[in-house]
């Protein structure tokens, strides 16, 4: 955070929305002693992803500066800072959560968006090609089949299809 901050910006109800979520309720118990940061490999390739941060930036209520923003979305889910933090802030699923509340406000990553896509035409994040097949032959294993209507079902059944459209005037 590079500017000061003014206080009309301050969304006091952020935290509780983020708290309300599956893997969020723990938001309350860190203490920013920056082991989430210090353990997290993703910090190490860039500054932009620093949980420590996010988290302050949560509590303090910068909804739209959180929401918002690429670097919730940059979350590897190694696990490595849930391991360690010494309040069992359970930040990987705390990072889940604040994505969900984004997602629900209207905030949906292109980087989401594109993988709820390949979903609904594949049934899975990639494309099953003939090579994976061929492979899969060697290896002994099944044939793997396309059965995206499955899962289109499920993705417009949850809402999440709604949730990742481009919201009018703004949000996206």
């Amino acid at each position: 955070m590079d500017r000061a901050i003014d206080a009309s910006e301050l969304d006091g109800t952020l935290a509780g929305r983020v708290a309300a979520e599956p893997g969020g309720e723990h938001i309350w118990r860190c203490f920013a002693c920056g082991t989430c940061t210090a353990s997290c490999p993703v910090t190490e390739v860039t500054e932009r992803y620093n949980p420590r941060r996010i988290i302050h930036m949560v509590l303090l209520g910068l909804a739209t500066e959180v929401l918002t923003s690429d670097f919730i979305w940059l979350c590897s889910t190694c696990y490595a800072c849930y391991e360690r933090c010494p309040q069992d802030v359970r930040i990987t699923e705390l990072m889940h959560a604040i994505k969900n509340v984004a997602v629900r406000e209207g905030y949906a990553h292109p980087s989401f968006r594109a993988q709820v896509g390949l979903i609904r035409e594949h049934g899975r994040l990639y494309d099953i090609t003939g090579f994976e097949n061929e492979r899969r032959a060697e290896l002994g294993l099944p044939a793997l089949a396309e059965q995206p209507q499955d899962y289109r079902h499920i993705l417009a059944s949850t809402g999440i299809e709604a949730l990742v459209q481009p919201v009018e005037g703004g949000a996206a």
